[in-house]
C-alpha cells in the first residue's frame, strides 16, 4: 500500500472542512475532476495556492460549527426540498436517497454532502442497521400511484395502482420498515391531496393504521396550499408524527395572509430566451384542442396567466407542451415558464437562496414539478422547531425494543426489529 502524503491529507481534509463534493473542488479550483481524483488518492500534489483556495472555502464553512440540534434523513429526496426547510431550523441530515441520477445531480450540486447519496430505498429497508441513527425522518414517498392523473392513466390501461403497484405502491411500507426500526423522535411525511380520498379513502386509512396503530406514533394530518407563500396553487398533504405525546398542533397553524403575485417571479422579457415561445404549431395545436372540448362543456386544455395572476399546479410533464402554466405576452404567442422561473415559483431560488441547475430543462421541468414548495416546508420546519427541540430533550422513551408487525396489504407481514 503506497504512503499517504502530507498534501493528500491535507487536500482531503480541506475539502471535508468545506463540505465539498469531488464536482464542487473541481470547480473551485477550476481543474477537471480527475484532477481532483488523483489529489483525493496522492497521485498528484495539490499546489500551495489550490490548498489557500480550499482553505478560504473551509473556514466559512467552520464559522458555524456550533452542534446541530438534531439528526435526520432524506428519504425520496427529490432535489432537497424538505431538506432546506429542516436544515435551516439547525437540523443535520446524516443519510439521502433517491433513485433517480438527474435528481441526484442537482442534489449533489446544491449540498454540500460529506455523505454519498443511496439509490433505491429498498435494499435499506430490508437492513435499517446501513442507516445512521437519527431523530427525524422526512419522507416525500412517490405520489403518482395515489394521484388523480397517475390514477386514471393506470385505471384506462387496466393496471393496478396504489397498494396494487410493486413498483411504488408498496414504497410506504419502506418507509414505515425504517421508521419501526429506528424508533425516531419525529417523522414527516408529504404526498399529494388525493392520498386521502384514493381508492375511497382505503388508502388512506391503511397508512395511518400503520403509523398510529402498527408503529404506535402520534399522528396528525393537514392540507396545505402553497398561494400563501408563491404564486401558485399547489395542495398537498403533510403528515406529521410525533414517537411521544406533543402539544404541537398542526391544524390550528395560522397560514400567511394574501400572497404574492406571478409577476414577482418572472424574469424580464429581454432575458427570456425566444425558445421558450411556443412555436406555431404547437399554440395553433392547443387552441384547437382548447376549442374542442369548450364546445362539449370540458374544461380541458391550456390556461394563460398574466402578472397579477396564481398559477395552477406546476406538474412533471410541463417539459411536454407547458399547457397548464403559459405566460401571457402581449402581441405575441405566449410561452413556458424558464426552469429558473419554476425554481422561483417552487420556492428553490428565493431571496438570498440561489438554485443551480446542472441539469438539461426537460430534466428540470420534471424535479420542479415532482418537488415541494420549499416556503411550504419552512414555515412547517419553524413551527414544528420547539416541539422537536421538546421531544429530543425528554428522551424519557426509549426505541421499542419488542418487534413492531406491519401489515402489507399484498403480502404477509413484516417483522421490523426496533
Amino acid at each position: 500500500m503506497g504512503k499517504v502524503s502530507s498534501g493528500q491529507n491535507e487536500f482531503n481534509r480541506l475539502c471535508e472542512r468545506a463540505g465539498l463534493t469531488p464536482g464542487e473542488a473541481a470547480s473551485v479550483l477550476s481543474v477537471s475532476e480527475r484532477t481532483i481524483a488523483r489529489y483525493a488518492s496522492g497521485e498528484s500534489q495539490p499546489s500551495g495556492l489550490a490548498l489557500r483556495v480550499l482553505q478560504e472555502a473551509a473556514d466559512p464553512a467552520c464559522q458555524n460549527s456550533d452542534p446541530a440540534s438534531f439528526r435526520f434523513i432524506d428519504l425520496f429526496a427529490g432535489i432537497g426540498g424538505l431538506r432546506i426547510g429542516f436544515q435551516g431550523i439547525g437540523g443535520h441530515c446524516v443519510f439521502t436517497s433517491e433513485w433517480d441520477p438527474s435528481a441526484q445531480k442537482t442534489y449533489a450540486l446544491n449540498f454540500r454532502d460529506n455523505h454519498p447519496l443511496a439509490g433505491d430505498i429498498r435494499g435499506y429497508s430490508e437492513d435499517p442497521d446501513r442507516i445512521p441513527e437519527h431523530d427525524v425522518v422526512l419522507a416525500g414517498f412517490p405520489c403518482q400511484p395515489f394521484s388523480i392523473a397517475g390514477v386514471s392513466k393506470k385505471n384506462a390501461l387496466g393496471r393496478p395502482h396504489g397498494f396494487l403497484c410493486d413498483t411504488q405502491g408498496t414504497l410506504f411500507f419502506d418507509t414505515a420498515q425504517i421508521i419501526a426500526h429506528h424508533r425516531p423522535a419525529v417523522f414527516v411525511l408529504e404526498n399529494v391531496k388525493n392520498l386521502e380520498r384514493h381508492d375511497k379513502g382505503r388508502t388512506f386509512a391503511t397508512i395511518m393504521n400503520v403509523l398510529e396503530n402498527e408503529l404506535g406514533y402520534h399522528v396528525q394530518t393537514r392540507v396545505i396550499s402553497s398561494e400563501h407563500w408563491v404564486p401558485q396553487k399547489r395542495e398537498r398533504i403533510f403528515i406529521v408524527g410525533f414517537r411521544e405525546p406533543t402539544t404541537f398542533n398542526l391544524t390550528s397553524l395560522i397560514l400567511p395572509a394574501g400572497g404574492p403575485k406571478l409577476g414577482s417571479i418572472l424574469q424580464p422579457h429581454d432575458e427570456v430566451d425566444p425558445k421558450y415561445t411556443l412555436t406555431p404549431r404547437l399554440w395553433e395545436y392547443l387552441q384547437a384542442y382548447k376549442a374542442k372540448h369548450t364546445s362539449k362543456g370540458n374544461g380541458f386544455g391550456y390556461s394563460l396567466f398574466g402578472p397579477d395572476d396564481v398559477t395552477r399546479t406546476l406538474s412533471a410533464r410541463y417539459f411536454k407542451d407547458g399547457s397548464e402554466i403559459l405566460i401571457d405576452q402581449p402581441g405575441k404567442r405566449p410561452r413556458r415558464l424558464t426552469p429558473l422561473e419554476c425554481a422561483r415559483l417552487m420556492g428553490f431560488d428565493r431571496g438570498d437562496r440561489r438554485w443551480k441547475i446542472p441539469v438539461s430543462d426537460t430534466q428540470a421541468y420534471r424535479q420542479f414539478g415532482n418537488a415541494v414548495v420549499v416556503p411550504v416546508v419552512e414555515f412547517l420546519a419553524q413551527a414544528m422547531k420547539p416541539h422537536i427541540e421538546a421531544a429530543l430533550a425528554g428522551g424519557s422513551a426509549q426505541a421499542q425494543s419488542a418487534p413492531v408487525r406491519i401489515s402489507r396489504p399484498d403480502r404477509e407481514p413484516v417483522l421490523a426489529h426496533g
